[in-house]
């Protein structure tokens, strides 16, 4: 039994939590509808725009392999408060950015920072949570997540329209220093037993690298962060550049799939906690697929319904795997959480904006692209079914 103090902390921390996780959703959501803007003002084209999500997101994956050992050594609360003062500099210098090459700098500044506060945050899911139930929460902070996509949109729309595009990084540096000073006042440290291991001793690494179920459902992470990627950064290029739709036009899609995306993350931990993570992961990779050919199926029709609706269908299969398979990665860990919750952001990030950056410059159609993201998690079936993939399930369940 938890005593009203205790469930009082407990709530905070989880309320300090989401902040943590909101700050790389937030890099990225806010300012999509500016980006054809960016591309403009920069005389730029539109695939240099959207590489300051790519360089983003793969600055935040490799950043965690440094952020990781240092939240087992130095604690997770330290860790996050130097993210949050890293992301708060690096916004004010892409706020000023002059060219494209200035902005990308600064965003990938940016992705080290937000490295710091994701991992902070999931290494302290797993300190305060567990291995068994920490794939749940991290089920919920995805949902709240999700709600960044909803709303951010919307706000960034508002403030390129009103502003310009630049108010949008002014925005993030004041989130930032907001956050710093509650985490400042109310965060906890959480690590029960810091490393006294070498901070970037190659063994940590291994440790975790080493561990079949780790490698297979940080691939599932990726591969569906992939799905997700590359969604976002085709969106505005089909939506308002091929389908000719306003800006307010584009952030309602986007809202409505955000939605979507939020009723599926929590709906994931209830369906876990009834079947397992098994067949979780199961109905996620099947739902992706499916999504995958109607995607196909749909590719010439040019309405925004037809580019969507297999996007809604993603948002729910991306949902169910995230949780479930995040929670799979970091479940072998106690002390080395903080590595393998490094690692997992290295697959998820980095891995998936270098897949997603690579087959963007193959030419494709955005429809078939996206739809090649979908279905290249099918193999993962074949190895769910097999005799390790469900042992590792069922070895949890015990």
């Amino acid at each position: 039994m938890y005593s009203s103090n205790q469930l009082q902390h407990s709530k905070i921390q989880l309320t300090l939590l989401t902040l943590l996780v909101l700050f790389s959703p937030l890099a990225i959501d806010i300012y999509l509808p500016a980006l054809p803007r960016i591309s403009s003002s920069f005389h730029v084209e539109h695939a240099l725009a959207q590489d300051t999500i790519t360089w983003f997101l793969f600055a935040m994956g490799v950043g965690q392999l440094f952020a990781g050992p240092l939240a087992d050594k130095y604690g997770r609360r330290t860790v996050a408060l130097v993210g949050i003062s890293i992301y708060a500099m690096s916004a004010l210098l892409a706020w000023s950015a002059q060219n494209i090459e200035w902005m990308l700098t600064a965003r990938l500044l940016q992705g080290l920072g937000a490295c710091a506060t994701s991992v902070a945050a999931f290494a302290t899911v797993r300190d305060m949570f567990g291995p068994e139930k920490s794939g749940k929460m991290i089920s919920y902070l995805n949902g709240a997540i999700c709600f960044i996509p909803a709303l951010a949109p919307i706000l960034g729309s508002w403030l390129t329209q009103q502003f310009g595009w630049r108010s949008n990084f002014s925005f993030m540096a004041g989130f930032a220093l907001i956050a710093l000073v509650a985490m400042i006042i109310k965060l906890k440290e959480t690590n029960p037993a810091p490393s006294s291991e070498a901070v970037f001793k190659p063994s940590r690494y291994w440790a975790v690298l080493k561990t079949p179920s780790f490698i297979f459902h940080a691939s599932l992470c990726m591969c569906a962060m992939a799905v997700i990627l590359a969604y976002v950064t085709s969106a505005p290029v089909v939506l308002m550049e091929n389908l000719g739709l306003s800006m307010n036009e584009f952030t309602l899609w986007f809202g409505i799939n955000a939605a979507i995306n939020i009723v599926a993350c929590m709906t994931a931990p209830k369906f876990m906690e009834k079947f397992g993570t098994h067949k979780t992961l199961v109905v996620g990779i099947v739902t992706l697929a499916i999504a995958g050919i109607v995607m196909l199926v749909l590719a010439e029709q040019a309405t925004a319904f037809a580019f969507m609706l297999p996007i809604f269908m993603s948002s729910i299969g991306f949902a169910w795997i995230l949780g479930a398979a995040a929670g799979k990665a970091l479940a072998p860990f106690g002390d080395k959480a903080g590595t393998a919750a490094a690692l997992l952001g290295l697959f998820q990030m980095s891995g998936s904006g270098l897949v997603v950056g690579t087959v963007q410059r193959l030419g494709l159609e955005p429809q078939l692209m996206i739809a090649i993201q979908m279905l290249i998690l099918l193999p993962g079936l074949l190895i769910l079914m097999s005799k390790s993939g469900k042992h590792w399930h069922v070895a949890a369940a015990q």
